[in-house]
């Protein structure tokens, strides 16, 4: 019965070889665990809260494909012309069910299975791996889209090539699982190896942490600039020790000085309130979580280029938070544009979905 943590992964620098293990696409979507009893399905997200009502089309294609009575462990994606598109997931968490109904009809959403943790009166989770996956795939071997079977190989050398080939589709990396481990839940008994690159951006503004505002620097607002000559807020970096945040204080106090003085994002500050209320994506805008978040931004003068890593784009902007790697004086800031960042060959889905 829900709810029911799921499993989790570590990061993890490289691909593990040797015998034992068994690798699989880190799909970039929403975690989800399905529960089905007869007519019943309910989806639950990784935080443990149900999924169902933003992906209503999602339960009639599982009763039809899945066993009678089982739990699986998953993740919904949408599948865009470009690949995996994250951000029609995140439209869903819209509070008007005729929203929701109407992205259903437009985008409509997958369900990918990769473990399988109850069979009828079976509980599996002590099952090991290896078992699992093949209880997975004869229980999903006449499922229909949108229901898939993620792919799988105990050859390290297919999950290098997975991890390199199926980037252009979206997906942003390699799980690694070992075939004699039961399913733990909550723990992190998986690896997950990830795509990591560097990028220079223009430090353009930050945001105080909630723990220390005026004494302790949360984040730092990055620019890239496009062909024309904007600068785009593409993302934050915030991987700093709580020593570094006091020290960013008076680093970055002289970049502050008549900062909003020919400030690329000038109108963002004066309009705060406008985008906080219509819950745009820019600094001072209204977190798409959480209303009541502030995430109200101080300018800093655009003359300053830091180095982050960062594992791929979702359209415009970093997927997820940036790694600070150091500061670059040796780069000035109109050197910071989105042709420096490497590009993946688009990939078709189909050779994934594919039966």
């Amino acid at each position: 019965m829900p709810p029911l943590e799921p499993m989790l992964a570590k990061l993890t620098e490289a691909i593990p070889a040797g015998e034992g293990w068994q690798y699989e696409p880190k799909w970039d979507g929403f975690r989800a665990m399905v529960f089905r009893d007869g007519a019943e399905v309910f989806i639950q997200s990784r935080d443990l809260k149900p999924l169902d009502r933003y992906f209503p089309e999602l339960p009639p294609a599982l009763t039809d494909s899945l066993p009678e009575r089982c739990v699986l462990d998953g993740e919904v994606v949408i599948v865009g012309p470009a690949g995996l598109d994250f951000d029609s997931l995140l439209l869903r968490i819209h509070p008007a069910a005729s929203r929701v109904k109407l992205l259903a009809s437009q985008t409509p959403a997958s369900f990918v299975a990769w473990d399988l943790l109850a069979l009828d009166d079976r509980d599996l989770r002590a099952t090991p791996q290896g078992e699992r996956r093949r209880l997975l795939e004869a229980a999903l071997q006449d499922a229909q889209p949108p229901i898939h079977l993620t792919p799988a190989t105990r050859d390290a050398a297919v999950a290098t090539e997975w991890f390199h080939h199926f980037e252009g589709a979206g997906l942003d990396g390699v799980v690694a699982k070992r075939l004699a481990d039961p399913y733990m839940p909550g723990k992190r008994g998986w690896a997950k190896i990830k795509h990591a690159r560097t990028a220079d951006c223009v430090v353009a503004g930050f945001r105080w942490h909630k723990n220390g505002p005026g004494t302790l620097i949360g984040s730092l607002l990055l620019g890239l600039f496009d062909d024309a000559g904007k600068l785009n807020h593409v993302g934050i970096t915030s991987s700093f020790t709580m020593e570094k945040r006091a020290q960013l204080v008076e680093e970055l106090e002289p970049l502050r000085e008549n900062a909003l003085d020919g400030h690329p994002w000038a109108a963002w500050a004066q309009f705060e309130q406008q985008a906080r209320e219509s819950g745009q994506r820019m600094p001072g805008a209204t977190s798409r979580w959480n209303s009541d978040r502030d995430l109200k931004w101080e300018p800093l003068r655009t003359e300053r280029v830091c180095e982050v890593a960062y594992d791929h784009l979702q359209g415009d902007r970093f997927r997820h938070a940036t790694t600070f790697k150091r500061w670059r004086p040796d780069k000035s800031p109109d050197q910071c544009r989105y042709d420096q960042l490497e590009e993946t060959a688009p990939f078709e889905l189909k050779a994934i979905f594919g039966r």
